[in-house]
C-alpha cells in the first residue's frame, strides 16, 4: 500500500510538472513535438478546417522512412498523433506539401517527393496513395526529385525539380506530364511558382532561372552566384509581391533577396546568421516579411521594408532553437504561426 501511494504521488508530481511545462509553453507561444526520428520534410496544412495540422517526414538513411500527420490541440498545447494517419515512405521525403486549398473545395491531398512524386489522399481513418508519378521511360530507374511546388493558382499543376537537370510540370488530375524542360546545366535543387504559368528554379550551376510556359524555349537568368560553381540550394518566391524572390547559397550565412525587374544584382542581402542558412519562408500574409533559419540554431524574421542600419538590415525577431534548424514553414491559413524543425523536434512558434 505504501509503495502504491509513493508511485501515485510520483506520477501525479510528474503529470503536474508536465502540465506546468505545457502551460509555460502555451504562455510563450511555443509548442514542441518530439518525433521518434530526425525530421526533415515538414509543412502546414492549408485548409482552414484543419487548424494546427502539420505533416513531418523522417530522415533515416535507409529505404524505409515515415511520414506522420500531427495535430496541435489548441486548448491543451499538446500534439496528437493518430497512428492511422502515419505511413511508410520510400526514402526520406525531400519535400512535403498539402494541396493549397484553403476553402476545402477539393479532396484532402498531400504530395511528397523522393524517388518519385507521390500524391496521397487523407481520409479520417487512413492515408491512401492516390498516384505515383514517374516521368522516366525506364520505370525501374528514376532520377531523385529534390523538391517541388504546388501551383496555388491552378491546383491541378505541380512542378518538380530533379538531379537530372530537369523541371517537370505535372497535371496531377490526369496523372500525366504537362511539360518537361531541361532547366539547368547541373542538378536542380528547388522550384517555385510565381504565377499561373510562370515558375523559377535554382541549381548546382549557381543560377536562378525564370520560365514562362507560354514560351518554353527560353528562360531568363535572374541571378548567378558571385563565386563561380557555388550551388544555390533553396528558392522562395514572394506570393504576396511576386516581384521578389529569396535564395541561399551552399555553405553561406547570407540570404539573397532579388527583384526580378532588376536581374543579376541583389536588392538586399540578409547577413545576420552566424552559420550557413538552410531554409527560407516568405510570410503568406505580408509582402515584406521573411523567416530564415540555419545551422546557428536561429530562426530570424525580417521586415524588408525597414530601413537598413550600418552593415545591413537587422532582423525584427529572433528565436534560438535547441539545435541546427533545417526546415522553416510559415502557416498560410494562420499567419502568426511559424513551424521549424531541428533534430527530432518540430516546434510551432507564435510570431
Amino acid at each position: 500500500m505504501f509503495e502504491l501511494v509513493i508511485a501515485l504521488t510520483l506520477r501525479t508530481a510528474g503529470e503536474d510538472k508536465m502540465d506546468m511545462y505545457a502551460q509555460e509553453a502555451k504562455r510563450k507561444g511555443i509548442y514542441t513535438y518530439d518525433a521518434a526520428w530526425t525530421i526533415y520534410g515538414m509543412n502546414w496544412s492549408v485548409r482552414r478546417d484543419s487548424k494546427f495540422r502539420l505533416a513531418v517526414g523522417s530522415f533515416i538513411e535507409e529505404y524505409r522512412n515515415m511520414v506522420e500527420i500531427v495535430q496541435l490541440e489548441d486548448e491543451t498545447g499538446k500534439f496528437q498523433v493518430d497512428p492511422k494517419l502515419s505511413f511508410d515512405h520510400p526514402y526520406p521525403a525531400t519535400k512535403i506539401m498539402f494541396i493549397p486549398d484553403k476553402e476545402s473545395a477539393k479532396p484532402d491531398l498531400m504530395a511528397t517527393t523522393s524517388d518519385n512524386l507521390r500524391i496521397w489522399q487523407i481520409h479520417e481513418d487512413k492515408v491512401e496513395l492516390k498516384s505515383l508519378l514517374n516521368n522516366r521511360q525506364n520505370r525501374d530507374y528514376c532520377s531523385p526529385l529534390t523538391s517541388f511546388d504546388w501551383n496555388e493558382f491552378d491546383m491541378r499543376r505541380l512542378g518538380t525539380s530533379s538531379i537530372d537537370t530537369t523541371c517537370t510540370i505535372w497535371d496531377i488530375e490526369r496523372g500525366i506530364v504537362d511539360t518537361q524542360l531541361i532547366a539547368h546545366d547541373k542538378e536542380v535543387h528547388d522550384i517555385a511558382w510565381g504565377g499561373i504559368g510562370v515558375f523559377a528554379s535554382v541549381s548546382a550551376d549557381g543560377s536562378v532561372r525564370v520560365f514562362d510556359l507560354r514560351d518554353k524555349q527560353h528562360s531568363t537568368i535572374i541571378y548567378e552566384s558571385p563565386q563561380p560553381g557555388t550551388p544555390l540550394l533553396r528558392l522562395g518566391w514572394n506570393k504576396d509581391d511576386p516581384r521578389f524572390m529569396a535564395t541561399i547559397l551552399m555553405d553561406s550565412s547570407k540570404v539573397v533577396i532579388l527583384d526580378i525587374r532588376y536581374p543579376t544584382v541583389p536588392v538586399s542581402e540578409l547577413q545576420r546568421h552566424q552559420a550557413c542558412v538552410n531554409a527560407i519562408a516568405w510570410a503568406p500574409h505580408s509582402a515584406c516579411h521573411i523567416c530564415t533559419a540555419g545551422d546557428d540554431s536561429q530562426a530570424l524574421i525580417w521586415d524588408m521594408s525597414a530601413k537598413p542600419v550600418d552593415g545591413g538590415l537587422d532582423p525584427i525577431l529572433a528565436y534560438t532553437a535547441g539545435g541546427e534548424v533545417n526546415q522553416v514553414q510559415w502557416s498560410a491559413s494562420h499567419s502568426d504561426w511559424v513551424a521549424i524543425a531541428f533534430g527530432n523536434k518540430l516546434q510551432v512558434l507564435r510570431v
